[in-house]
């Protein structure tokens, strides 16, 4: 359970940071290890640095709503990559001299690692895909996977694009497929195993639109300049809404959202070119670092 995962980190985290009395923490994100980091150094008194702070889907179902609350409340340092996400901060009533906006790392780490386009060519040879021809796909949230008949209308609704469709396959959904015997509402979806990072963002880089529930990919294709429809409730993410995203909730509208995006997903790639991301830019990591070392000098 979440709250054993977040007890049995904590703990562990504890008797680590106790041991080998670290300088600082830094955590990033909103996973449930997040979560524990920062009560850990907060047990230890160890300054605490938090990554990716302030974002906020306003929607307190998500647990990785609780999660970032958590740390960004508890940390010495938090480093926004947005205008917005310090915006979300100060209203919180977090100080200003604890707030540092330094962009987000993804930005640097997409640019570095995308596959140039000869290993491109290769990635899409090994998966069976055209560039520009495909649909690329995610999904992995209990809010689409654990209920069947949602996951069933995202299956069907994927399955019946005008364009083949690449889906790698989380192990939750793989088994949620299995237990909730959808495999019929797959159709010719082509799933794979779960893909590496780099080959990842060489297809994002290569599709025709992306199709996902992920946070993180409402941020790489700011980078890969690629349409995407998110299918979620809420984003934390709302700086790439109307421009590199378009979110839909499951429902009576998901397929003729897909459709629309999927015919237009040409046009907005041309459009995409020209407009910068806004999480930042390749110096981000840079700044991260220089605002950490700044923290534990005045520690």
């Amino acid at each position: 359970t979440r709250g054993s995962q977040i007890g049995m980190a904590t703990s562990r985290l504890d008797s680590l940071f106790s041991d080998i009395g670290p300088s600082a923490v830094v955590v990033q994100g909103d996973t449930n290890a997040v979560a524990a980091g920062a009560l850990a150094a907060n047990a230890n008194d160890i300054p605490l640095a938090h990554v990716e702070a302030g974002l906020r889907s306003f929607d307190r179902r998500m647990p990785e709503e609780h999660n970032r609350v958590i740390a960004d409340h508890l940390s010495d340092l938090c480093l926004a990559a947005t205008p917005l996400n310090v915006e979300h901060l100060r209203n919180e009533g977090i100080p200003t001299d604890r707030i540092a906006m330094t962009g987000n790392p993804v930005i640097e780490a997409v640019e570095r690692l995308l596959p140039n386009p000869n290993e491109q060519d290769e990635i899409l040879q090994a998966y069976g895909v055209e560039r520009n021809g495909f649909v690329l796909s995610t999904f992995h949230r209990p809010e689409n996977v654990d209920d069947p008949a949602t996951l069933r209308s995202i299956l069907e609704a994927l399955r019946d694009l005008d364009a083949p469709v690449l889906l790698p396959l989380h192990p939750r959904t793989q088994a949620r497929i299995g237990e909730y015997d959808l495999s019929d509402a797959a159709g010719t979806i082509r799933i794979v195993d779960p893909i590496g990072y780099r080959d990842f963002i060489g297809l994002g880089a290569s599709s025709l639109l992306i199709v996902s529930d992920s946070g993180g990919v409402q941020e790489e294709v700011s980078v890969l300049k690629r349409p995407s429809v998110v299918v979620r409730r809420s984003t934390e993410r709302q700086e790439v809404e109307g421009t590199f995203v378009t979110r839909v909730v499951p429902g009576p509208d998901l397929v003729p959202t897909l459709e629309a995006a999927l015919s237009t997903a040409d046009d907005r790639h041309r459009e995409l070119m020209s407009v910068p991301s806004p999480f930042g830019d390749s110096t981000s990591p840079h700044q991260i670092v220089d605002a950490i070392r700044s923290m534990v000098d005045e520690a």
